[in-house]
């Protein structure tokens, strides 16, 4: 999606307040327009515009871009060309740390008197404490770019203000399961709780501290971390989607980014499989179903079919397994009477 567009034009693009973290707002231009289009996945909260965007002369434009918000930390991600990105760190009284990777491409950043280019797979942190800074993309970039408070990051950063302005080398170990990591949520941030949400900002904020200052051991311990996050994730996807009888291990696995091996192992390191979850979640719903006064005209074969069971003898089994009763008997255990099994 490309669009040519004069020097003199300018893009300030700015979101609305909300106090909701993990919404999101996606922004792109339309190929046969100038006409800026903004597809809402959310309410926004404040503070969360996008560095005005100016576009460099000579210079074919294209922008796509998405940002989505996790408690201290907002998410910027997508493909921009022809543009400069201008923070004006202290007109607006910024103090924030932002660390931008470069997943293709090349940028130029220039802040004060210092310039450095990094490219494919590398990245750099950028502090506002160091004044205003511009980064400049003349080719199509793709990349992920984070904003943080300072006084959230800096803390798990030794000597936060030597590192910045620095590039960290293609191959880092803390980049990649961070970049992976984020590209495994960015289409389920929307299915996550707000405990999620705040557990998956203090694994990005460690795994950007990493990306600056990794240490071996620190790096094990986020590599756990990252593993515990995705299973806590998959399984906030699979409870949102009891009701998809067509559900399976490999449908979860791709829209996470992983294989249906990884996520077999996921479930293995807790003792449990993926199947056993998904059948368990899918009785623990039925049985609340169940017991619920305000359901007791359904059958029990529309309650099974519900939760995503396709096969009446199969639920009934399954349930008696886990309950040691039947859906007939939780309900008039439950003083609604008994009802037949259909």
């Amino acid at each position: 999606m490309g669009l040519c567009c004069s020097s003199a034009a300018f893009v300030k693009i700015r979101a609305h307040a909300s106090d909701r973290a993990d919404s999101c707002i996606v922004w792109l231009f339309d190929r046969r327009s100038t006409r800026r289009r903004a597809r809402h996945c959310g309410p926004l909260p404040a503070r969360t515009w996008l560095l005005p965007l100016e576009p460099l002369a000579d210079h074919a434009v294209h922008v796509r871009v998405a940002k989505w918000f996790l408690p201290g930390v907002s998410i910027l991600s997508g493909t921009l060309a022809g543009l400069r990105q201008e923070a004006a760190a202290r007109a607006h009284g910024i103090d924030d740390l932002f660390f931008a990777v470069n997943l293709a491409g090349r940028s130029t950043v220039v802040q004060g008197q210092r310039e450095i280019t990094f490219g494919d797979g590398e990245a750099v942190l950028l502090s506002c404490a160091d004044g205003d800074f511009g980064v400049a993309r003349t080719e199509p970039v793709r990349f992920v770019g984070l904003r943080m408070p300072r006084k959230q990051l800096a803390p798990l950063i030794p000597d936060v203000d030597d590192r910045t302005m620095r590039v960290v080398p293609p191959g880092a170990h803390p980049v990649k399961l961070l970049t992976g990591y984020l590209a495994a949520l960015t289409e389920l941030h929307d299915l996550l709780s707000p405990a999620t949400s705040r557990v998956i900002a203090g694994h990005v904020h460690d795994l950007v501290a990493l990306s600056i200052a990794p240490t071996r051991d620190a790096v094990a311990f986020a590599e756990a971390s990252v593993r515990a996050a995705r299973l806590r994730t998959i399984k906030s996807d699979v409870v949102g989607s009891l009701e998809d009888c067509t559900l399976s291990v490999a449908a979860v696995a791709a829209r996470h980014r992983v294989t249906p091996r990884y996520v077999h192992k996921l479930f293995e390191s807790e003792g449990a499989t993926f199947t056993r979850f998904l059948t368990e979640r899918r009785l623990d719903r039925a049985h609340r179903m169940l017991r619920d006064e305000r359901l007791v005209a359904r059958t029990i074969t529309s309650i099974a079919y519900d939760v995503g069971f396709n096969d009446l003898s199969h639920f009934n089994r399954a349930f008696r397994r886990r309950y040691h009763a039947t859906p007939s008997d939780i309900r008039a255990a439950a003083g609604l009477g008994s009802t037949r099994d259909d």
